[in-house]
């Protein structure tokens, strides 16, 4: 369908509002009339001197090079060190469940094969030709330090543990540790 160009303007006509003398008023009386009704956006604020620059202000904070703050490094950091020759031993990280009947039969717990059932966290390290009186073991919170005359663990460990409550056992025949650590996650009470 096409449009003459007397059919636009006669469309044009109809859509444009009246102009009488009452719509002056209804345009007064919308108009604000106290001060704070006339402000906008932009007069939020202290007003700004002529003289001030929009250039952000510089960190009070002593510039260094650092990646990260001392608040940023996590737990286990003054272990490791770059200059130790000594490899890192094989190890597993296995978790384990305590599981009743009631779990494997009944299937009445609300236990399942993921780790969030999972109550231990096992660490097992191959420390092969050593000696349990050559070891030392250190564990916190979120980190394990292993160390032997030849060989050194320092392990971030996936899940905050009970670094107080830990079960290490020694298989000399095998030349492996094994470190039980109870596992402390935010969200326990929902799966146990």
């Amino acid at each position: 369908m096409a449009f003459s160009g007397s059919m636009v303007s006669a469309l044009a006509e109809i859509l444009k509002p009246p102009e009488t003398a009452d719509s002056d008023i209804d345009l007064d009386d919308e108009m604000p009339k106290t001060q704070f009704a006339k402000m906008g956006p932009g007069e939020i604020g202290p007003t700004k001197k002529e003289g001030s620059s929009d250039e952000p202000k510089q960190d009070t904070k002593k510039q260094t090079k650092d990646i990260w703050t001392e608040d940023e490094v996590g737990e286990g950091a003054e272990y490791e060190s770059l200059y130790d020759p000594r490899p890192q031993p094989e190890y597993d990280i296995l978790y384990k469940q305590a599981v009743t009947s009631e779990d494997m039969f009944l299937q009445m717990g609300n236990k399942n094969p993921a780790t969030s059932s999972c109550e231990d966290m096992v660490v097992k390290i191959k420390l092969p030709d050593t000696k349990i009186s050559d070891m030392t073991l250190d564990v916190k919170s979120k980190f394990l330090d292993c160390r032997t005359p030849k060989l050194k663990l320092g392990l971030h460990l996936p899940h905050p543990v009970d670094h107080e409550s830990g079960n290490a056992k020694w298989d000399g025949d095998k030349g492996e540790l094994s470190i039980t650590l109870r596992m402390k996650r935010d969200l326990d009470f929902m799966n146990f």
